[in-house]
This record gives C-alpha cells, sequence and structure tokens, in this order.
C-alpha cells in the first residue's frame, strides 16, 4: 500500500504477495552486475559523473582518468590533485602537503560504481518493483549509470578518477571471497586481492607459501587471520612443525595418536589420524582428553564406553 506524504514523495506501508515474490530475481540480477567483471562503460560513467558535479553546482573537473583498479583510481587521483595544487589550482578541500597523506584523505572521497550494487538494489527494488515515486529518484540514476558502468569512482572538485571492474572474481561455496590458487579479486593492471573462505590474507601465503609456516601462522594477533593460515597450513602440518608431544597412541592406527602441544598461551591436545584414504588429519579436541578412542569418542558426541570403532573407514 502506498500513500502520498504531500511533499512529492510517496511512503510505502506493505507489499504483496506478488511484489515479494520478486525478490529473489531482484536480488540475484544486482549481485550479478556487483560482481561483474566485464569491463568498464567508461564513457557511460564519465557522463553520469559529470552529471553529479552539475548537479552540485561545480565546473567539470580539471583531470578525468579512466584507471583499471581502485587502487589506481585512488593513487592517480591523488597524484593529479597533488600535481594541481603545486601548479597553482584552487583547491579549497583541506589536505596534507603530502602525497601519501592526500591518498589516505582521499579513501573517503569514493562513491559509486559496482560496490554500491547492494544500494541500487534496494533502491531500484522500491522504485520498479513497489511503485515508489520520490523527487529524489532523478539523483538516485547517476548512482544507478555508475553502480552498472564501472567498478568505483573518486572524487575531487578537480580530479575525477573512474575504475574499471575486476577482470576476476572467486568465491567459495558460501559466496565468501576465495582462492587457494590465486587472487580472490584480480584487476586489468595487476593490483589483487588475496582471501581464505573470506578473511583477507597476506598474498605471499598464496604467491610464495613457503613464507607461511606454523611460527608465522600462530603469531598472527588477528584471531581470524591466524585460524586462517591454521587452515591454510592443516594442524596435521602445524603440529608437525612444533614437535607435538604423544600422550596416547591407540594400537589401530585408525583411532589415531592424541598429541599436546604448545600454542601461544595455552596447550592444546589434537587427535592425529590417518583416515581411509591415507590422508592425514589432526583435529583439536578438549584438553582434558586422555586417550586417542576418548578423542574418537568426543568427536561422535559419545563416552569411550559407548563408542565403538566402525570396521570400515571411508
Amino acid at each position: 500500500m502506498t500513500k502520498s506524504t504531500g511533499e512529492g514523495t510517496m511512503k510505502i506501508t506493505s507489499i504483496t504477495a506478488e511484489q515479494a515474490e520478486k525478490c529473489g530475481a531482484w536480488a540475484k540480477q544486482w549481485i550479478e552486475i556487483g560482481l561483474s567483471t566485464a569491463p568498464a562503460d567508461f564513457d557511460r560513467a564519465t557522463d553520469a559523473a559529470l552529471k553529479a558535479y552539475a548537479l552540485c553546482n561545480l565546473e567539470r573537473p580539471t583531470i578525468i582518468l579512466r584507471m583499471s583498479s581502485p587502487y589506481g583510481a585512488t593513487v592517480g587521483g591523488a597524484l593529479a590533485w597533488a600535481l594541481l595544487r603545486e601548479a597553482g589550482s584552487q583547491v579549497r578541500s583541506q589536505v596534507g602537503s603530502l602525497v601519501g597523506s592526500q591518498v589516505r584523505s582521499g579513501l573517503s572521497n569514493y562513491r559509486g560504481g559496482a560496490f554500491w550494487a547492494g544500494w541500487g538494489a534496494y533502491i531500484s527494488f522500491m522504485r520498479d518493483v513497489l511503485g515508489w515515486r520520490g523527487d529524489t529518484l532523478d539523483k538516485f540514476e547517476i548512482d544507478e549509470a555508475l553502480i552498472k558502468s564501472c567498478g568505483w569512482v573518486w572524487w575531487h572538485e578537480d580530479v575525477l578518477a573512474i575504475s574499471d571492474r575486476p577482470s576476476e572474481i572467486n568465491r567459495d561455496e558460501q559466496g565468501r571471497l576465495h582462492n587457494q590458487h590465486g587472487p580472490s579479486i584480480a584487476y586489468r593492471d595487476g593490483w589483487a586481492l588475496y582471501h581464505w573462505h573470506g578473511v583477507a590474507i597476506p598474498a605471499e601465503w598464496i604467491t610464495d607459501p613457503s613464507t607461511l609456516t606454523a611460527a608465522v601462522a600462530l603469531s598472527q594477533s588477528n584471531v581470524e587471520l591466524r585460524r586462517a593460515a591454521c587452515e591454510m597450513l592443516g594442524w596435521a602440518t602445524i603440529l608437525r612443525d612444533l614437535n607435538a608431544r604423544a600422550i596416547d597412541a591407540d594400537s589401530d592406527p585408525l583411532i589415531g595418536t592424541l598429541v599436546e602441544v604448545d600454542l601461544p598461551d595455552v596447550k592444546a591436545r589434537f587427535l592425529r589420524v590417518t583416515c581411509g584414504t591415507g590422508r592425514e588429519f589432526a583435529i583439536c579436541v578438549p584438553p582434558s582428553t586422555r586417550t586417542a578412542l576418548a578423542a574418537q569418542a568426543w568427536m561422535v558426541g559419545l563416552n569411550t564406553k559407548s563408542f565403538k570403532a566402525p570396521e570400515i573407514r571411508t
């Protein structure tokens, strides 16, 4: 249900079942826009951005850059800004004298592009599906054009820098940024980001795996980064590197060996076991666990007396 507010806009108080059914398809459409790796339409993006300048009663920026990545847009925009300032350009925004500080300040100057796809999905659904009308929709159309045509936009009164979309985006089954063999996001100028199941990680952990050791993994102060590093190495590798001490070894190699290791600020116990395929695993178990058999029982939610080792492992 909609009603006029008397101020040139409409207020939506409810939606129909038919409108609600369109949410899934609409979200999918805009997710695809946000994840697009097609080259940017720089002409369309530039036209939209210049409309924003005109809307703000600003003159056309002195320099318009078309860059291959957000990094290039930020650094290129800040450098162009610094050069204009050095040449005597009338820059009204407060900015430090060094390019480095200008880059840091410029990070808050971005708006628009594919990173804003969630915003575009929300407003366009209100407009196109729910029939919402408001006196700001003409302004939203500028955002919409930028979202659909480029990857990122860096703004200044004298400089406009527009970034291309990524050349590739890699995600795991849950949609998190992830790639165990290369960058999770890569751009056409070579700039890239690396993630492990959604956690940002140092590039060298992927590009040069030898730099990631048990000592490096366990020294990470960020819990999520430490967890990601341990997953990448695998606890079996970490335990070998840290010379884990055997607490109990079962006669059945498929039951495994209970080991203890010194981790930062704590002693932890793991069940080191070889599965039916010959691969070695290490599973963290409660520190009170005393035998490998008890560890196996704990893993399936049973006590030691109730647990019976499977006759066949797969």
